[in-house]
């Protein structure tokens, strides 16, 4: 396994993040240790989960169960969850139980050391811009979290290029560390982070890590998958609108011709192409089954040729930077 630097950070993390949103809902408990146990023996030390995957923590719980195994599992990894999502139970709505209030930062975190059972989250992140709660509050709520040992850095999640400025000048006024990563949907098929949010990631040292690097499992071998009579997970109705799109799906038949003729796999080749992105950490790779696991492990060590990458840019265009995106 390769690491890198999280950003600006000292701290040292895989180039591949095992995500857990699959653990509690379509990975079974036992499964999901098997996957973790296997991570770390594989030197994948970066995990990330959030408090509403699984349903009511139940996500969190696995890993806590996990980590209660003992054998140094706590020790060994980066952990990393999040804060935002809305915790009341489908017959309990109630107020503050979601976004980045004080008092929701507050409870959030205990509750998720609790299911985790850990006394510190390595990072927590913001699961997405709450764009009613100022950042003086937020960052004072973060700030006593480090202060009492329980966070260690803070991180965002789906947040635009001006929200990352906006918060990191903020906490820079109250002499706080601030953003140091951001997690945001990129790949080869969606490219628009490269307009503004990794530039402002770049210039305030976060670090990226990429979720859904395979768009879905559109850059999985989906056709291929589908032409040997094997079930394709989508992603959504929106993955599978897309490959209705004549032009789309001519495109991903392209890609997947490439791979072929460069004797690789269409999904190392998507995980691959992210480890060569300016400032991305390494993407969040979200197995439900072990042999998911196994595959996005080739990707670490696959090279990508110039003329490769000159290939795959032409199939799959960039925006461009902004504002020549869209101006000039």
């Amino acid at each position: 396994m390769k690491y890198t630097q999280l950003g600006r950070t000292g701290l040292k993390v895989s180039r591949l993040v095992l995500g857990t949103m699959n653990f509690g809902r379509h990975t079974e408990e036992a499964d999901a240790h098997a996957i973790m146990d296997s991570a770390l023996d594989a030197g994948v030390n970066f995990f990330d989960t959030a408090n509403i995957y699984g349903g009511q923590g139940r996500t969190e719980e696995i890993l806590g169960a996990w980590f209660a195994k003992g054998g140094g599992r706590r020790e060994k990894t980066v952990l990393a969850t999040k804060v935002y999502g809305d915790m009341s139970p489908e017959d309990d709505p109630w107020p503050n139980r979601d976004r980045l209030s004080a008092l929701n930062i507050r409870r959030a975190c205990e509750a998720s050391l609790k299911r985790l059972g850990t006394d510190h989250i390595d990072l927590y992140q913001f699961h997405h811009i709450d764009r009613t709660t100022p950042w003086e509050e937020i960052w004072q709520a973060v700030d006593v979290l480090v202060q009492q040992g329980k966070v260690l850095y803070a991180g965002s999640s789906n947040f635009p290029g001006w929200g990352i400025a906006q918060a990191n000048e903020a906490a820079a006024r109250r002499g706080s560390l601030g953003l140091v990563s951001e997690q945001c949907l990129y790949n080869l098929v969606e490219r628009r982070a490269e307009m503004e949010v990794i530039p402002a990631a770049q210039v305030y040292g976060l670090g990226v890590v990429p979720w859904s690097p395979l768009h879905g499992g559109i850059l999985g071998g989906v056709l291929r998958k589908q032409s040997e009579g094997r079930t394709a997970r989508s992603g959504s109705g929106l993955w599978a609108k897309m490959l209705e799109d004549p032009a789309e799906r001519a495109r991903i038949q392209a890609y997947e011709d490439l791979c072929d003729k460069h004797g690789v796999e269409a999904g190392d080749v998507g995980l691959a192409w992210l480890l060569t992105r300016p400032g991305v950490t390494g993407p969040i790779v979200g197995p439900r089954v072990q042999e998911q696991f196994d595959s996005a492990l080739r990707a670490v060590e696959l090279e990508l040729s110039e003329e490769f990458l000159a290939a795959l840019d032409e199939i799959f265009p960039g925006p461009g930077p902004t504002p020549e995106a869209f101006a000039w």
